[in-house]
């Protein structure tokens, strides 16, 4: 199957077709950075990482962009309110965000451009604007005159009247029009500012994106992405400000990834994320809570243009669903011998090996499950059914095991096939950045192996003499340790819940 992607501009799911062939440019809007990282900054980037990731598997040469916002009117807020400098809590931010989305393995992105750092390249696109007569100066502030782009409103399909609405620039006074938009700021006593021709003063929020992305990755790129919230008036102050400096198309495909939204206690509601309803959960408070994999899991397990039902009920009930995999992963080691985190053959390359029709079913039904994780993520990325095709695909090897009793019996063909599928399915799942160390699934460094061989032994024992409720307390106690166990036809396996 061909990829296809939903275009926020035009509405429609278009076959993905890159400006150069073989190389795809992709700019997502990053945080502004005043306040701690929570959830929905994630969102986006490990999406868009996913995106890369599966982009890459199919030979693209792709680079990643996601700026910073470090000079913003929120930002010196928060530092006049703190009584620090604005470039300090920008730096402090900014270091916990990126440490955060190392951790959560976003670690596709090429580009992190500050704003701070690229003064120069707006300056310039700025005095663009104004030669091009789409930009006028009142005072020391710049200002885009709305009228210069004819189609201003083709990405929302909103009316200009709306852009009065919902903007992070000052009033303006003596703007043209209420709809026109600044894009350079006068600094006022005291507030942080560059050297420009119009006088000192700082970016507006829109100018920098266009700046930055058409620096990198040309004046027209294949993917720009973002939250819907910034489909008005952000990105289509973007296209409009970007097309009338350069006279081309700005981005090709738009995708936009639905809001993160928080569930409430009354059934079935719940409310978008925010910070005046004090309901944001930082990302380091939740990785506190949760494994980095259960929480890429989480969001990848939604379409990315649906919202984002947050809670840590779902989270835990994703960390509940991951455990799927890590028993699997578990059992074929113990049966096998073969770590399928540490690579070995795929079951495409055993084919050959597969002794009569149950084992060329068995082989003929992981490739096609893995083929139907291609043929979704070919439908517009779509990693939740994506994710479904590996839960498929691990019932499969489960079923297959359970079938040849591998675990009994020394059968080196089964064992292959079946550590072979495990192979395949955790290599399907790299390109969404899944299953990337084991680390994250059976990790036993840090327990004592002997102690717990020691209390599985007893449980053994008291089940023989049918004495079932010492085998529960034992049972309860290696829980409390933190011991998941689980009784096999090969016998009881133990690992880290």
């Amino acid at each position: 199957m061909t990829l296809r992607v939903y275009n926020t501009l035009t509405r429609t799911k278009e076959l993905f077709e890159p400006i150069q062939p073989g190389r795809v440019g992709i700019y997502l809007c990053g945080p502004t950075v005043y306040k701690p990282s929570h959830i929905g900054h994630a969102v986006g980037p490990i999406i868009f990482d996913a995106i890369k990731r599966y982009l890459a598997y199919k030979d693209y040469k792709v680079s990643l962009v996601i700026n910073i916002t470090d000079v913003d009117d929120k930002i010196i807020a928060e530092a006049a309110e703190q009584g620090r400098e604005m470039s300090e809590i920008a730096a402090e931010v900014e270091a916990d965000y990126l440490k955060c989305l190392e951790t959560l393995g976003v670690t596709g992105v090429d580009h992190f451009p500050r704003a701070t750092e690229n003064i120069d390249k707006i300056i310039a696109l700025v005095q663009r604007l104004i030669d091009n007569d789409a930009a006028y100066v009142v005072g020391g502030d710049v200002y885009f005159d709305y009228t210069a782009a004819a189609d201003y409103g083709k990405l929302s399909g909103r009316r200009v009247e709306d852009a009065m609405h919902g903007s992070r620039d000052l009033a303006g006074e003596n703007k043209r029009h209420p709809a026109d938009f600044v894009i350079w700021k006068s600094a006022k006593e005291g507030e942080p500012g560059w050297d420009s021709p119009w006088g000192r003063g700082r970016p507006g929020w829109h100018i920098e994106c266009s700046a930055m992305s058409m620096d990198l990755l040309g004046e027209t790129f294949d993917i720009h992405g973002g939250g819907m919230d910034l489909i008005f008036p952000h990105h289509e102050n973007e296209i409009a400000q970007s097309e009338s400096a350069t006279g081309k198309t700005f981005a090709k495909y738009w995708l936009h990834n639905g809001l993160t939204r928080v569930k409430t206690k009354a059934a079935g509601g719940s409310e978008k994320m925010s910070k005046s309803i004090g309901n944001i959960r930082t990302i380091s408070d939740l990785l506190a809570d949760f494994s980095p994999e259960t929480i890429r899991a989480f969001v990848l397990s939604t379409h990315y243009r649906r919202p984002l039902e947050f809670s840590d009920e779902q989270l835990s009930a994703t960390a509940k669903s991951l455990e799927t995999f890590y028993r699997l992963f578990d059992r074929i080691e113990r049966a096998t011998g073969t770590d399928v985190y540490g690579g070995g053959k795929p079951i495409e390359k055993l084919a050959e090996q597969a002794d009569g029709d149950n084992d060329a079913a068995f082989v003929d039904e992981v490739l096609q499950h893995r083929l139907r994780f291609h043929e979704v993520m070919d439908d517009d990325f779509n990693t939740a059914g994506a994710i479904a095709s590996l839960h498929e695909m691990a019932g499969a090897i489960n079923r297959y095991i359970e079938q040849t009793k591998i675990e009994t019996q020394d059968n080196e063909t089964t064992k292959a096939l079946a550590a072979g599928a495990g192979v395949t399915l955790v290599n399907t799942g790299r390109i969404l950045g899944l299953f990337m160390a084991k680390s994250q699934a059976v990790e036993t460094d840090d327990v004592d192996s002997s102690e717990i061989d020691n209390l599985i032994e007893q449980r053994n024992a008291a089940r023989e003499s049918k004495d079932f409720a010492r085998a529960d307390e034992i049972r309860n106690q290696l829980s409390e340790m933190g011991i998941a166990i689980e009784d096999t036809p090969g016998g009881t396996i133990w690992r880290k819940a």
